[in-house]
């Protein structure tokens, strides 16, 4: 790692999370041949391989449900696609974004405008302890945990446990929740995004069973979905639960030094960076969201010092599944472990 000195005479090593924003906004022009290509290379790999499972079922189940599981690979994709759209730094073009998002919020399960409306509410509010709930899982401090009675810690506890938020949440969130526009039922838009989307999601699945019966449904739709529906959980999780996240309470709290400090560089293969669409480069996202996902590696090979930066592997976040309570005094993540040890 060096030390890069610009133009402006500032080294990358001594500016504000408030300065890398100046830096990063030279990246977020889109190219709409590289985004068209980035949309045609994901989604026809998809269509391909959903019709070589269908015809799959014909000789082996067994063959048809493994040609799901690789694609829900370029589900995910799709999804992350998606939220680029959302964020409108796929095209410069924001109808075009926006309609090519609500297409793949079919695929994907997702009412896109309301899925845009509350991710942004949870870049507007990551590690704001003042305002938690919305576009994120729920976390509470060591504080907080301490002054619950023991069911609902027991209830906390349910909660956070793994088997639940990435064994039951993903099946919950992307099959039930994302039917209605929970907490935006206010609003007529989100009515019409998540009514929108059943309709057309009926509608497909109508056709499939019309044509094959519960076989592609149950094979081919179920098994990619979820495990689509799981990663993606994992990889938007992780990338804000690690031990040394940031939260500061609403006096002490700032946008950009949040974004910055509490979210990760998660480094994948190159084969998973590719499949995730760059959400590993979580940090830089998170402080300019309207980056494209495919300048986002510019950014760290023009900029050294973001490269390690919250920096963790694979194996690395899998102990960050067991972190679950905020303490505000050491300003870490604890174990349920940990939190009853500094209890008694």
């Amino acid at each position: 790692m060096f030390d890069q000195t610009n133009a402006d005479g500032i080294g990358d090593a001594t500016r504000t999370p408030r300065e890398w924003v100046k830096v990063l906004a030279k990246y977020r022009d889109p190219s709409t041949l590289r985004s068209s290509y980035e949309v045609a290379v994901t989604i026809a790999p998809f269509l391909l391989l959903w019709g070589l499972a269908w015809w799959s079922l014909s000789y082996s189940y067994l063959a048809a449900f493994a040609i799901s599981l690789l694609n829900g690979a370029f589900l995910l994709r799709l999804f992350t696609i998606q939220h680029d759209c959302g964020h409108g730094s796929l095209f410069s073009n924001r109808t075009a974004s926006d309609w090519i998002g609500r297409v793949l919020g079919v695929l994907t399960l997702t009412p896109y405008d309301v899925w845009r409306r509350t991710h942004s509410i949870h870049h507007g509010a990551a590690g704001n302890l003042s305002q938690r709930g919305i576009g994120d899982i729920y976390t509470m401090t060591l504080e907080e945990y301490q002054a619950q009675s023991k069911f609902e810690q027991l209830k906390y506890r349910l909660y956070r446990n793994p088997i639940v938020l990435f064994g039951f949440g993903p099946s919950y969130l992307f099959l039930l929740q994302n039917r209605l526009p929970l907490g935006l039922t206010h609003a007529r838009k989100y009515w019409v995004s998540a009514m929108g989307t059943n309709v057309a999601l009926i509608a497909a699945l109508g056709v499939i069973w019309y044509f094959g019966g519960w076989g592609p449904i149950l094979l081919i739709f179920l098994p990619s979905t979820l495990l689509a529906a799981t990663a993606g959980m994992w990889l938007f999780y992780v990338q804000h639960q690690f031990e040394e996240t940031h939260w500061d309470r609403q006096e002490n709290w700032d946008v950009h030094e949040a974004a910055l400090k509490g979210s990760s560089h998660y480094v994948m293969p190159k084969p998973l960076q590719w499949l995730s669409a760059n959400i590993g480069i979580h940090h830089v996202h998170h402080l300019y969201s309207r980056i494209p996902f495919y300048r986002l590696p510019e950014v760290l090979r023009d900029h050294a010092e973001l490269v390690d930066n919250n920096r963790m592997t694979i194996w690395e976040s899998l102990s960050f599944a067991r972190l679950h309570i905020w303490d505000e005094k050491s300003r870490r993540l604890l174990s349920f472990a940990q939190a009853r040890a500094l209890s008694s």
